[in-house]
C-alpha cells in the first residue's frame, strides 16, 4: 500500500554500485497549496533537501517552503518511477488530491 512504510526506509542494493532495489514516486504539499512531485530512492533525505537542508531541493519548492511529504509509493527501478511520475503529472489538480486523500 502506497505510503505505508516509514520514511527512513532506505532500499538495499543488490551489489556495490549497483541501482538500488526501490525508488520511490511522491508528492508534496506546499506550503502555498500547491503540489510537487518527484522521484528519489531516499524518501527521508529528499524531504531534508526540499526544505533547505544543505541548500537542495527543486527550485520549485524553494520559495514554497515549508513542504510535507502527502503520498508516495514505491516502484522497482528508476524507469517505472519516472513513468508513474510523469503519469501522476499528467492527472487533473482534483485527481491528484483524490490519489492523496483526506
Amino acid at each position: 500500500m502506497p505510503g505505508s512504510r516509514p520514511l527512513s526506509t532506505k532500499p538495499a542494493t543488490t551489489e556495490a554500485g549497483a541501482e538500488p532495489q526501490a525508488w520511490f514516486v511522491y508528492l508534496l504539499r506546499c506550503r502555498d497549496g500547491s503540489l510537487y512531485c518527484g522521484i528519489t530512492t531516499d524518501l527521508a533525505r529528499r524531504l531534508a533537501e526540499h526544505n533547505g537542508d544543505q541548500g537542495l531541493g527543486a527550485r520549485y519548492t524553494r520559495a514554497r517552503r515549508p513542504v510535507k511529504l502527502a503520498y508516495w509509493e514505491s516502484c522497482a527501478s528508476r524507469s517505472q518511477a519516472a513513468q508513474r511520475e510523469a503519469a501522476i503529472k499528467r492527472l487533473r489538480r482534483d485527481q491528484k488530491w483524490r490519489l492523496i486523500g483526506p
